[in-house]
C-alpha cells in the first residue's frame, strides 16, 4: 500500500486539535516533500526521520517520491511531535508494518538520529483532548511524556523508549509476548505521591495584621498588596501564601499541570501543588500574559489556580502591569495573532509587594526617609488607579523592632490557618457556588446579606474616602469573606469596618 494515515495531535493554546499525517509513496524522482502549514522544526523532521529509520535498521524508501501532508492544511503545526507519526506512516506506506493495525491509535514524539524517542511538551494537554473525544483512542508517547499524560484518568497511554519498541507492536505478524521490549509499557493513571509541604507561616514572627490579611485573601480569593520598608517580611509572607490555600481538586490540578506541561515546566513534584510564579520586575508584558508565534502561556497562566507574586511592584513596566487588568477580572487571557488565536486560563491570586517610597523608609521608625513628597508621589503614581482598584486588600507591613524579632514566640502554623480558610471557602461555595471575589453584579446583592447598620456605615465610608463603584463592591466582597471566616450568615458593621481598613489609599495616588 502506497498511502498510509497516522493520527496525531497539534497544540493550539491549551487545545490539542487532531492531525492526520498522510504519507504517500509514488514513482518518480526521489524526493521528500512535507506540506500542511508546518513550522521550520516540523520540516526538519525529514532529516531526523531519515536518519532514525536507517540507524534503527529499517528501510527508508529513498527511491520513491515521498509526500507527507499534515491535515488539516490551515492548522499551524510546530515542534518535533510529528517525527514519530511520520516515521510510522513511511513504514506503513512501504509495507514494513501493518497499516490496518494503526487504526485507533495516536502517536506523538520527537526522534533522535539514533531512533530514540525524546519527550515533547504539552503531553497533558494532549491527553485531556484525548479524553474528551467521542471515540476512545490509545496514545503512544515517549516515556517521559507518557508519565505526564497518564495523570489524566480515563485514558489509555503507552510509553516507548525507541522507535523499534513502537514498530514491534505493529508488524504484519503479531510478535508475541516473548518479543515485547522493556521500552514499551502501558502507563497506569496513578498520581505521584504528594510532596512535602512548603514554607510554614509559623516562621513569621509578629505581623498580626498582614497575617490576618493573608487569611482573608486566601479564604475569598482576593488580591493583596503588601506595602512596607525593606526587610519587613513582605516576601516571606508572600512565599507562604500558597500553603494557606485550600487543596485543589483533580480537575483543577489537571488544568494547572497541563499549562505547565505546555511550557515544558511540569515535574511530578508539582502535582496537586498550587504554584507560585515570581517573575522578575524586568519582565515584559508578553512574558507576563503570554504571546509569541505560536502563542505560549505567560506567567499569569503558569500561576493558574496558584499565586502570582510581583515583588517591587512599581518597578514593572507600565504596559506589563496594565496588561493584568483584564485577567484579574475575567480569569482568562486571549492572545490574538494574525495567523491564530489562543486562549489560556489565568485564575491566579495576585500578591504584590512594594516599598512606600523610592528609598523604602517612608513612615518607618527605624530610619529616616530622604525622599521628597514629589518623589514619593511620582513613585507611587507608577501604579494606576484602575489597577489598584482591582486589588482588594492593601496592607502595611511595618518593620519589626529587634526585641520583638528576637524574642517573639513562633506564630500560628499554616495548617491551622488553612483549616479556617477551607471552612470559609466551603461556606461560600455552598451558598453561591463560587469564591467571594468572583461575585458579579446582582450576585453581590443576592448573597451579601448586609445588615442595615453595616450598609449605612459603608455608604458613609465610601463617600468620605471617594471610592469608585468598583472599590465599594470589592469592599463588600471582602466583608462577606470576613463574615464567612467568623461563621456568620449576615454581614455586620464589624465585618464592614475591618474590610474598609484594607482599602488603603497610597499617598500620591487617588482611588
Amino acid at each position: 500500500m502506497s498511502l498510509a494515515l497516522v493520527q496525531s495531535r497539534a497544540l493550539m493554546g491549551l487545545q490539542a486539535p487532531a492531525v492526520t499525517v498522510e504519507v504517500h509513496l509514488a514513482n518518480g524522482l526521489p524526493s521528500f516533500t512535507l506540506v500542511g502549514l508546518a513550522e521550520v522544526e516540523v520540516k526538519e523532521a525529514r532529516e531526523r526521520v531519515r536518519s532514525a529509520l536507517q540507524n534503527a535498521g529499517l528501510e527508508f524508501p529513498s527511491n520513491k517520491k515521498i509526500t507527507v501532508n499534515l491535515a488539516p492544511a490551515d492548522l499551524p503545526k510546530d515542534s518535533g511531535r510529528f517525527d514519530l507519526p511520520i516515521a510510522l506512516g513511511l513504514l506503513a506506506a512501504s509495507g514494513q508494518i501493518n497499516a490496518a493495525r494503526l487504526a485507533g491509535w495516536e502517536f506523538s514524539g520527537e526522534l533522535s538520529l539514533s531512533g530514540q524517542l525524546r519527550p515533547v511538551r504539552g503531553a497533558l494537554a494532549t491527553a485531556l483532548a484525548l479524553r474528551t473525544q467521542e471515540q476512545p483512542a490509545r496514545m503512544v508517547l515517549p516515556l517521559g511524556s507518557a508519565e505526564e499524560a497518564a495523570l489524566v484518568p480515563g485514558t489509555e497511554i503507552y510509553g516507548a523508549r525507541h522507535l523499534l519498541d513502537v514498530v514491534r507492536q505493529f508488524l504484519p505478524v503479531d510478535p508475541g509476548p516473548d518479543t515485547q521490549a522493556d521500552g514499551w509499557q502501558r502507563l497506569q493513571s496513578t498520581p505521584p505521591p504528594m510532596p512535602a509541604s512548603g514554607p510554614d507561616l509559623a516562621d513569621v514572627k509578629g505581623q498580626a495584621a498582614p497575617k490576618r490579611a493573608l487569611e482573608i485573601a486566601a479564604a475569598g480569593g482576593h488580591g493583596l498588596l503588601l506595602v512596607g520598608p525593606p526587610g519587613s517580611g513582605k516576601s516571606m509572607l508572600a512565599q507562604r501564601f500558597a500553603g494557606l490555600l485550600p487543596p485543589m481538586d483533580v480537575e483543577q490540578a489537571l488544568e494547572s499541570a497541563a499549562i505547565a506541561s505546555l511550557a515544558g515546566r511540569f515535574t511530578p513534584a508539582q502535582w496537586m501543588q498550587r504554584a507560585t510564579a515570581s517573575p522578575h520586575h524586568t519582565s515584559s508584558a508578553v512574558a507576563l500574559v503570554g504571546g509569541g508565534s505560536p502563542p505560549r502561556p505567560g506567567e499569569i497562566s503558569l500561576a493558574h489556580e496558584g499565586v502570582l507574586y510581583l515583588d517591587e511592584f512599581p518597578e514593572f513596566a507600565r504596559s506589563a502591569l496594565e496588561a493584568l487588568r483584564e485577567p484579574l477580572e475575567t480569569g482568562r487571557i486571549t492572545i490574538a495573532r494574525a495567523a491564530q488565536r489562543a486562549e489560556f486560563p489565568a485564575r491566579f491570586q495576585l500578591i504584590a509587594a512594594m516599598n512606600p517610597c523610592p528609598c523604602g523608609f517612608a513612615g518607618s521608625t527605624q530610619r529616616a526617609c530622604r525622599c521628597t513628597p514629589d518623589q514619593v508621589a511620582r513613585y507611587q503614581g507608577k501604579l494606576s488607579g484602575p489597577l489598584l482598584d482591582r486589588i482588594d486588600l492593601h496592607v502595611e507591613v511595618p518593620a519589626l523592632p529587634p526585641q520583638e524579632l528576637l524574642h517573639a514566640p513562633p506564630g500560628e502554623a499554616s495548617h491551622a490557618v488553612r483549616a479556617r480558610v477551607a471552612a470559609a471557602r466551603e461556606r461560600a461555595l455552598a451558598r453561591q457556588g463560587k469564591p467571594n471575589h468572583a461575585l458579579q453584579g446582582q450576585e453581590i446583592d443576592t448573597h451579601l446579606a448586609l445588615q442595615d447598620a453595616a450598609a449605612q456605615f459603608l455608604q458613609t465610608a465610601a463617600t468620605r474616602l471617594g471610592w469608585s463603584a468598583r472599590s465599594t463592591h470589592r469592599a463588600l466582597k471582602v466583608a462577606r469573606t470576613i463574615a464567612d471566616l467568623a461563621g456568620s450568615d449576615m454581614v455586620g458593621t464589624a465585618h464592614v469596618a475591618e474590610a474598609v481598613q484594607y482599602r488603603r489609599v497610597l499617598r500620591g495616588t487617588s482611588l
